[in-house]
């Protein structure tokens, strides 16, 4: 009966939207800041309904290095949202802290004439290196609030930070 009433108010939680967080300030169970993002480590990676192999698998991801925004923590699953939005939970274990971001997906239905710049040095008026599509997945190395430091098929550079899914404007790392 107890295991029942638990399972009752987990689903509730994982039925009930996650409360948008935009301050870094939160904190996970884990410890680690929420939101954040990271990237997915396995080629293969099932996102499930709820928290645990129990739930049905959503959807399946085909890519490693995809990047994901942890939104959530339930024991050791992470609730993640994609760059177009969809969520759901995926194991800790599936996740990495590796991290890499997703050029302008916003602008994929655009047409086939627009590029998100990756620049020799991080300035608007520096140099193109490379001309990367939307929806393109680029690593990440840093960044400074303003720029970040890239890579995409070999080719390194620095990409505006307005102009990427994977890293919160103005956030910076190395």
């Amino acid at each position: 009966m107890r295991q029942l009433i638990l399972r009752c108010l987990l689903a509730l939680t994982v039925a009930l939207p996650a409360a948008p967080v935009f301050a870094q300030g939160a904190k996970g169970a884990s410890g680690l800041p929420l939101p954040r993002f990271v990237s997915l480590k396995s080629r293969k990676v099932n996102i499930r309904i709820g928290p645990s192999t129990d739930y049905p698998v959503a959807w399946m991801y085909m890519k490693s290095g995809t990047p994901m925004e942890i939104i959530q923590e339930y024991e050791n699953w992470r609730r993640v949202r994609d760059a177009d939005g969809t969520e759901g939970w995926v194991n800790q274990a599936l996740l990495s802290g590796e991290r890499t971001a997703v050029a302008a997906p916003w602008m994929r239905s655009k047409g086939t004439d627009i590029y998100v710049n990756l620049r020799r040095d991080p300035q608007s008026t520096a140099a193109v290196v490379a001309k990367l599509q939307p929806g393109v997945v680029v690593q990440l190395d840093e960044c400074n609030g303003d720029w970040c430091r890239a890579q995409a098929n070999g080719t390194k550079g620095w990409v505006s930070q307005a102009e990427i899914w994977g890293a919160y404007p103005g956030e910076a790392f190395k």
